[in-house]
Order: C-alpha cells, then sequence, then structure tokens
C-alpha cells in the first residue's frame, strides 16, 4: 500500500490550508457561490438536494484499517454516522455543513486520504480492479501504476480543465472487472507473443446521455511507455475536445467526430514529442511504487477449521459460495463483503459496520480492504482457516448478507434522494427489487445477474451495463423507468438494448419480476445464465412479457 512521503504531506497541507481560507471567504460573503463553485468543485465538495456533499477520493479502491477507521469518526463527527460507497470507488458524505468541510479534509489527511480531483472536468479518482493484487487470474498487480497514474494527474497544470470531466480505469486480468470498456481511458494489462507485460489501450468508452464501448487504439503499449502515452492522449482531447456543448465534449464524442484512426495518428505524434521529456523518470518512480505493493507474507496453515464449518454449517456455506473468490495464494481466499441487505441503501455504510470491516482487516485481513465499483467492501486476503471467524463476526455487525453476484447485489446510485441532478429516485426501487426476489425465494434458481439503476441519463449506476439496466426519467412530472437488456461490463462489454416504453414507479418491480420468470421458463438448463441466454434468444420473449397487449395485437 502508497505511503505518503514529505511531499505528498506537505502538497495536501497547502491545498487544504488554501481551501479552508475560500471557505471562509464563502462564509463572510467575500466570494459568491458562483465564484465559489469552481474551487469547492477541484475539492469534491458539491451542492446536492439539500446539502452539501463531500466526496473522497479512495485511491484504486484500497484502504487500510486505519483509514476505514478514520471514515467512520468523520461519519459521526462531521455526518449523520454513516458514508455512501459509490461506483467510482469513492465515498461520499451527504450531510456536512461548510463550515466543517476544511475540518473533514483535515483529518483525511491525517491519514493519508483527500477529496481532490473527485469532481470537476479534470482526470478523476482512478479506478482499478477491486481484487488487486490478490486475484488468482492476475498478469500483475495494476495499483502501482495506478499510483503513478494518481500522482501524475494531481493537479497538472495543463489537464486542470479539460473539455470535460475524465476517467481511467485499469486491470491486470484478463477477465476484466473494472469496466475499463466504459472509461475514457481504459488499461488492460496483456502480454505480447514474447511473454512480455504491456497494456492494451482503450479510448472513448463512457456511458451517460451517448453510451460507447472503449475502442482499441494501442493493442499492445510497453509498460515504459505508459504514462508519456496517456499525456499524449489527454492533450490531443485537451485540443479536440469540444467545449461549446457540454453533452458533446467527452473524449467518446472526440473519437467519434474525428474517427479513431486521425485520433491515433495525433496521439502517435504527440506521444513521439513527449517520450523524450520523461528521461526514464517515470519508471524509477514505477519500481520505487511496486516495492510499496509487494504481496503481505501469507501464511502457511492448514485450513481443517474451514471444512468443518463448511460441512456443518449451512449458513456459513452459502455465504463462502457466494462471497468468496480464488485467491492467488494457497489456502487463501478473496472475501466480498455485501453492502446490499434486501431492504438496505445499497452502498450504504454506518460508522460501526466501518469500524467492524477496520478490525477484522487488522485482525484476518493484513490490514487491507477494497471499496468495489460494484458499492461492496473486499477484504482481499484472508486465511482460509480464519473465514468461520470471520463469518461470525460479520452477522454480529449485520455484514453476512449472501448475495454477491445475486439478484440483490444491486448497483445503485443516489438517485433523487439526495442528487440535484436526479429526474427519478434509485434507491427505493432498488430496495423494492431486492426485497420482492428475497420474499420469492428466487434469488439461486435466478443465479449471476447484474441489476443496475441510475436516476437520470449521466448513468452513475451503470445501468447501460446491466445484464438488466433501469433508467429512471421525469416524464411530465411523473417518474418513469425505463428498462434495456443485455449489457455487460466485464471483457466482452456490451450496452443494453431498450426493450420499449417506461414503467410507472409503482409498476418497476413487477416488470423485472416478468422479466425474470420468462428466463426461467426458457433458459436451456440452470447453468445457462441470464446474460447467456438473452444472448441466444434475443430481446423477443422480455418484451412479450413486458408488453403483452403488444405481443397479443402483433400475433393477431
Amino acid at each position: 500500500m502508497y505511503t505518503y512521503n514529505e511531499f505528498d504531506t506537505a502538497f495536501l497541507a497547502e491545498r487544504n490550508r488554501q481551501f479552508r481560507a475560500q471557505v471562509e471567504r464563502r462564509i463572510d460573503g467575500s466570494l459568491t457561490e458562483d465564484e465559489f463553485k469552481p474551487l469547492r468543485l477541484m475539492n469534491g465538495l458539491y451542492l446536492q438536494l439539500h446539502a452539501y456533499m463531500l466526496r473522497v477520493a479512495i485511491p484504486y479502491g484500497t484502504l487500510s484499517g486505519a483509514q476505514m477507521r478514520q471514515l467512520a469518526l468523520i461519519a459521526d463527527r462531521w455526518d449523520k454516522g454513516y458514508g455512501h460507497f459509490t461506483t467510482r470507488q469513492n465515498i461520499q458524505y451527504n450531510w456536512p455543513k461548510l463550515p466543517d468541510v476544511p475540518d473533514m479534509l483535515d483529518a483525511l489527511a491525517e491519514v493519508q486520504l483527500h477529496a481532490i480531483q473527485t469532481s470537476g472536468n479534470t482526470i478523476r479518482n482512478v479506478t482499478a480492479d477491486h481484487f488487486a493484487g490478490a486475484a488468482a487470474d492476475e498478469i500483475a498487480d495494476p495499483r502501482p501504476v495506478a499510483e503513478l497514474i494518481r500522482q501524475w494527474s494531481t493537479d497538472h497544470p495543463e489537464f486542470q480543465f479539460l473539455p470535460r470531466k475524465f476517467k481511467v480505469a485499469v486491470t491486470g486480468s484478463p477477465n476484466d472487472r473494472a469496466v475499463t470498456r466504459a472509461h475514457d481511458i481504459g488499461l488492460r494489462m496483456v502480454r505480447n507473443d514474447k511473454g512480455e507485460p504491456g497494456y492494451e489501450v482503450l479510448v472513448g468508452g463512457g456511458l451517460g446521455r451517448t453510451p460507447m464501448i472503449g475502442k482499441v487504439i494501442k493493442d499492445f503499449l510497453p509498460q515504459e511507455d505508459l504514462l508519456p502515452y496517456l499525456e499524449a492522449i489527454v492533450s490531443v482531447y485537451n485540443l479536440l475536445g469540444r467545449r461549446d456543448n457540454k453533452y458533446k465534449a467527452r473524449i467518446k464524442i472526440t473519437v467519434h467526430e474525428n474517427g479513431l484512426e486521425t485520433i491515433r495518428e495525433k496521439v502517435d505524434a504527440r506521444f513521439a514529442e513527449l517520450k523524450p521529456l520523461f528521461g526514464g523518470i517515470d519508471q524509477a518512480m514505477l519500481a520505487d511504487l511496486e516495492a510499496q505493493f509487494a504481496p503481505p507474507a501469507f501464511r502457511n496453515a492448514p485450513a481443517e477449521a474451514f471444512d468443518a464449518a463448511y460441512a456443518a454449517d449451512p449458513v456459513f456455506r452459502a455465504w463462502s459460495d457466494t462471497n468468496l473468490t480464488k485467491h492467488k495464494a494457497e489456502g487463501y481466499a478473496i472475501v466480498s463483503v455485501s453492502l446490499k441487505k434486501p431492504g438496505e441503501t445499497p452502498g450504504d455504510a454506518t460508522s460501526d459496520q466501518m469500524r467492524v470491516l477496520a478490525d477484522l482487516a487488522e485482525r484476518y485481513g493484513h490490514n487491507e480492504l477494497r471499496i468495489s465499483h460494484e458499492q461492496n467492501v473486499i477484504l482481499p486476503h484472508v486465511h482460509r482457516s480464519d473465514l468461520p471467524a470471520l463469518h461470525a463476526a460479520l452477522k454480529e455487525a449485520d455484514l453476512a448478507t449472501a448475495n454477491i453476484g445475486l439478484v440483490s447485489d444491486i448497483i445503485a446510485c443516489p438517485g433523487m434522494d439526495y442528487c440535484a441532478l436526479a429526474t427519478a429516485r434509485s434507491i427505493p426501487v432498488a430496495q423494492e427489487i431486492a426485497q420482492r426476489f428475497e420474499e420469492l425465494k428466487l434469488a439461486h434458481e435466478i443465479g449471476p445477474l447484474k441489476i443496475k439503476i441510475s436516476g437520470c441519463i449521466n448513468a452513475c449506476g451503470h445501468h447501460h451495463v446491466g445484464h438488466i439496466g433501469i433508467l429512471g426519467l421525469d416524464r411530465a412530472g411523473v417518474e418513469n423507468y425505463q428498462i434495456t437488456l443485455g449489457g455487460d461490463g466485464t471483457e466482452d462489454a456490451a450496452i443494453g438494448q431498450r426493450t420499449g416504453p417506461g414503467f410507472a414507479y409503482d409498476e418497476i418491480t413487477d416488470a423485472i419480476e416478468r422479466i425474470l420468470l420468462t428466463y426461467l421458463e426458457i433458459r436451456e438448463d440452470e447453468d445457462e445464465t441470464f446474460l447467456q441466454t438473452y444472448r441466444r434468444v434475443g430481446a423477443a420473449p422480455f418484451k412479450a412479457a413486458l408488453y403483452p397487449a403488444e405481443a397479443k395485437a402483433n400475433a393477431a
């Protein structure tokens, strides 16, 4: 895990000092809200429906126990005792008072956290595979590269006022758990014919108003070329990106309007200019970073306790079957802790739960936690012999929901309950769907399924890449929910296709039930997933279930 050096500490202290002075000027009226807005956004402070919201960066989703414990303290001292983990691997505090924000930032700095560039038209928090450093399928841990990109992009003088926000995701595995194809730049570690590691570079992905899958601009980029090549891409975008229309300002539109080949030529030309200027400094930095992300000292111990608990306890067995993932180290497992108990707000954690997770990471998890873009918490390194005790502690904290990857493991943005941009509610829809299928006891029969809900066209809930996506819109003052099917956020990424007219708030859960009951009727066997069935049969049978009157009319 990266540890701040003297420069990092001094830099953050000065940034916080500057913002404290800016807040004081806003409070005494020296700054208007319009003047204050760009300053607060540079420090992750939004003005939402009911209050300010502070978005804290969790770089590439990695936290220590001490950092998680500090997030809990901040929730208790300056908010309402909870935080919301987002699809950007951030945490949001929804109720801070403006005079308290500088103190919150200083408290974050005490544990080497901050809110810089979690908003604004700049390079946002770099995200990564939440199983990084632990996954059995991993080529290499992508977090050193993610940290290198974070350091390069923070306060980069050329990229503080880009045409629009800019998002980068990195994965070190062939199985993409970072949704790299839906980012402005996606980096997927690959090996060439000689077995040398490098990156497949994707550009122009994004969701929102005009969803697009990223295009491969470089099928193999040597590791030593990565940073100058990234700078070349962002430099070209900074010059070509539109500033006349914010809806057409993202790099996906720049690539679409200019063509991939034109963008590639300009990037290659800029890269040729930039590479000599780096002079290998970035590679020396990367070597230092890699040493800080060395694997923990894994222990070799028998796992009879796990085997015994698995055989004797059906509750533990069910949790193990859904919430554990294969680890690269013998005798270890990756533990996904669900923040999606049916009826609760997806992604929310109370301060008490945060403290429990911090304690468990220190006791059983080599002091590491990860936040996933799916709004869950990961303990990446837990020995199998410790899993029964870990599960018991999670049960006591109401954190042992066994639903990872199932129907109630729903991604949802805050929606109209909090967000000033939202046009419909997301949280109540997610809660109602989860509760419905809990009552029906169909989660395991349905199997792997990704439902994703957004409360507006900005798609913070990633609905476009949900197996079932739900988009809440305003239709003449009434909430209306569109459904898309067949989306996928993996290495086989696809944008879901809209089924037809939307549904009212009190109809949407019934509509989802009809879709899934249809799936259970038409799948080839119980091993065929929803997404596989959809790709085999297409949308027609699901549309017939959603719009029976229309299907009957067409048949006639």
